[in-house]
């Protein structure tokens, strides 16, 4: 009988040993980790605009610091399969974003078009509202691409005609764009667009021809005429 207990306690002592060992060999997947995980799944969200490039640019930093966070700290920390599948989705996705938005942004500009932007059509400072900066007059007859939001009308199906404004802030929430923020667009006969609150590009013939109108609520003093949306 004396014997048999001793042998009965042997392996109570030996499966104490194996949970401490268990215990000792736990190791968890880091915060940091898990963040680059959700990261590098979001990142393809740089195919949609320059701005996205933050998600995969903060996915490959976070991934970088986790894989240091495991080599230093080996006995608790757990996860360098996944954070490595992590840096290499966000820093493919970063890659191939920016090709793709190159590749879109040569390509939307029409062959003999200029780019025209909204802070080219602003008075100086110090200058009158509605002044006019030689910028504008620089572009006046010439063929550019614009981009902008339509201003909201009654219209929302082949529409012809419409205010080009230069950000939502006016054109969705009941404001007044100030004038030097409004373009109006005369599109070609046969190429009349829906409404959209999205971006919109629009390539046509720039002129600065200012033009006072109850109906345009203080008028225009920049054109884009036989136009096109891209």
């Amino acid at each position: 009988m004396g014997t048999g207990l001793f042998e009965s306690s042997q392996p109570t002592a030996v499966g104490v040993e194996s949970a401490h060992s268990d215990r000792d060999r736990y190791r968890a997947l880091g915060g940091t980790t898990i963040v680059s995980v959700v990261l590098a799944l979001t990142s393809p969200l740089i195919f949609f605009d320059w701005w996205l490039a933050i998600v995969p640019v903060l996915g490959v930093v976070l991934a970088v610091v986790a894989w240091q966070d495991i080599v230093r700290r080996p006995t608790e920390l757990t996860g360098k399969p996944l954070t490595l599948g992590a840096l290499l989705v966000s820093a493919f996705s970063l890659v191939g974003g920016l090709i793709f938005l190159s590749i879109v942004y040569a390509a939307e500009l029409p062959e003999g078009f200029q780019r025209l932007d909204y802070t080219m059509l602003q008075p100086l400072d110090g200058d009158p509202p509605a002044t006019i900066p030689d910028t504008a007059h620089a572009m006046n007859g010439r063929h550019v691409l614009l981009k902008g939001y339509m201003y909201p009308g009654s219209q929302q199906n082949g529409i012809l005609q419409f205010l080009l404004v230069r950000d939502q802030g006016d054109c969705c929430f009941g404001g007044n764009p100030k004038i030097t923020d409004r373009v109006l667009v005369q599109l070609q006969d046969t190429k009349s667009i829906a409404f959209s609150p999205r971006l919109t590009k629009i390539a046509g013939r720039f002129e600065v021809r200012p033009t006072g109108s109850a109906a345009l609520d203080g008028g225009v003093l920049y054109h884009l005429e036989d136009a096109v949306a891209r």
